[in-house]
């Protein structure tokens, strides 16, 4: 017996996928992989030094459930130094990820029936937290003849009397977009208008490409950074995964108690020797994010010339990220190899068992005609699932 609200959430298809395809490559498939969302790199050494560290030291008991205040003020030097945002160890609140510091945000935030403007393509973990926490995703599809770039006209008619709180992901997984700051402006604006609290998640921050900056909507005005609840964390830019050290600031005191309160009675403190290690990132020399960032940008502008060389699929070129997001609406409801394609789960299924390719279908994404592929991944491997794509389809 489960929970209605339980009904109402989806199982993950990215971590659905990912699964399928670690099985397939412990049973001896050679399968190529395009759809972990995680850096391929290893932890920089110094970091994982500092965790071991931690555990031969015995630095392994409990911390405030919030996080370490050492590292909240390395979190708040770091906002101020890449942000240009103030923030006091009390307005920061130190979770088991990113994704933990979403769910903590929702559920503290959100009262059932109030409504959350999704642009779409959207992580596919947005929408089911809303549900999670009683609340409705409103969903506001992007221009991709514009670089996934948002119609206001489209958003200004989704704003309702229920609308609490806005998703801004930039750089965006999946589709790689990084907003304007023309358009990070016109949010901020609607946002104020209508008492919309801005939710900015920007674990993608460091992942930029093409000279772009980035920009966090909280630095537009002090009365935007009250209304904004900045997410963040070490995962990407650190290749710290599976450290799960996530964060969020907000100046919002009546918010950022109840989320301390909520995980208080629920995971307590994120692991101990995770937020030593994590001080450790914070402090690491930003040469170390640069040089993956710059292998990240030598295989995004490969990947992205692959893809366009296959005919029938389009794609817009990422600016951030580590992901492309193809669209291959030329093809659906033809067959190909003896499988017709009506959308794409069937074409994600068919590229594993036919073509041992794994992606993630569009749909977990909110498109059912693209495909998102991470190129967290070497060349080689790229080059080699893309051989076989391109054989798949043609």
């Amino acid at each position: 017996m489960i929970a209605d609200r339980m009904k109402k959430v989806s199982p993950s298809i990215t971590l659905a996928i990912d699964a399928k395809a670690k099985q397939m490559i412990k049973d001896g498939i050679d399968l190529v992989g395009f759809g972990a969302g995680e850096p391929d790199f290893n932890t920089p050494e110094n970091i994982k030094q500092a965790g071991i560290r931690a555990i031969t030291e015995n630095k392994t008991r409990y911390t405030p459930a919030s996080g370490m205040v050492e590292l909240k003020k390395l979190i708040a030097d770091k906002l101020k130094k890449d942000n240009g945002l103030d923030y006091k160890t009390s307005n920061i609140i130190v979770s088991c990820g990113a994704k933990h510091s979403l769910y903590n945000i929702f559920m503290a935030g959100l009262n059932p029936g109030d409504e959350v403007i999704i642009l779409s393509p959207y992580w596919v973990s947005y929408v089911e937290m809303v549900r999670m926490a009683d609340g409705i995703p409103v969903l506001v599809d992007l221009d991709e003849s514009r670089k996934f770039e948002i119609d206001f006209d489209l958003l200004r008619s989704k704003i309702t009397k229920k609308t609490k709180a806005m998703i801004v992901n930039s750089p965006s997984n999946p589709t790689g977009c990084v907003l304007s700051k023309a358009s990070l402006e016109k949010i901020a604006a609607l946002c104020l208008e209508n008492r919309i609290m801005i939710v900015s998640d920007e674990i993608y921050e460091k992942n930029l490409y093409n000279g772009k900056k980035h920009i966090s909507i909280a630095s537009i005005s002090p009365g935007v950074k009250a209304k904004t609840v900045v997410v963040n964390g070490v995962s990407k830019a650190y290749a710290m995964t599976g450290w799960r050290i996530g964060y969020i600031a907000s100046d919002d005191p009546e918010l950022v108690s109840a989320m301390d309160n909520l995980q208080s009675h629920s995971t307590s403190n994120p692991a101990t020797i995770s937020q030593i290690a994590s001080m450790e990132a914070l402090q690491t020399d930003e040469k170390v994010v640069l040089d993956m960032v710059a292998q990240f940008d030598a295989r995004r502008k490969h990947i992205v010339e692959r893809v366009r060389a296959i005919n029938g699929l389009t794609c817009v070129e990422p600016d951030g990220a580590f992901y492309v997001f193809p669209n291959f609406k030329s093809f659906i409801g033809k067959e190909i190899k003896g499988r017709k394609i009506s959308g794409s789960m069937d074409l994600a299924d068919a590229l594993l068992t036919q073509a041992k390719v794994a992606v993630v279908p569009g749909i977990a994404f909110g498109s059912d005609v693209h495909f998102r592929m991470s190129y967290a991944t070497s060349m080689q491997n790229i080059d080699k699932g893309l051989d076989r794509i391109a054989e798949f389809f043609k």
